[in-house]
């Protein structure tokens, strides 16, 4: 699904057009093969996301970019409060996989003011998701600080030994 926006930095203000996340009928079979090549390591900065359901228990696993910003680590869920934003904010922790190997993480959500240098710099390294963020690429972090509600970004807290 599409909405057209104003973007004032677009000449004579016109519209742009701006992505809103609907999961369609390709959804799960994008998931697969999605997952089948971050567990290979073939897809940069990408690692399987597992969070525990919070209303089933079942684990509920989905292809997540994570990025290095100012010496830590940062989960951003682009397409907004999706499921696992709140699984993760439940349980406070989630599992991150990549090349066949799993740790956990406890994560902490940032705020706006935190996420936007974060949100910018993902723009910069997950350019599919680019069409979700009103800001352009370029723009100054205030500008996705803006919108930092519209994303909900976490920090990645270092990973817990195993059990």
């Amino acid at each position: 699904m599409n909405a057209d926006r104003r973007d004032p930095s677009a000449p004579d203000g016109q519209p742009r057009k701006i992505r809103t996340y609907s999961r369609g009928r390709a959804h799960r079979l994008e998931n697969t093969v999605m997952s089948a090549l971050v567990r290979a390591g073939v897809v940069p900065h990408t690692h399987l996301l597992t969070t525990r359901g919070r209303h089933t228990g079942r684990p509920r696993t989905n292809p997540v970019t994570v990025v290095r910003h100012d010496g830590r680590r940062w989960l951003v869920a682009p397409y907004g409060a999706v499921p696992w934003v709140h699984n993760a904010r439940a349980a406070g922790h989630v599992r991150l996989t990549r090349r066949f190997r799993s740790h956990d993480y406890s994560v902490r959500e940032i705020s706006a003011h935190e996420a936007g240098p974060v949100l910018k710099h993902y723009v910069a390294v997950a350019s599919a998701t680019r069409d979700y963020f009103d800001a352009e690429k370029n723009a100054p972090a205030e500008d996705f600080e803006a919108e930092a509600h519209l994303h909900p970004a976490f920090e990645l807290g270092p990973p817990e030994p195993p059990e």
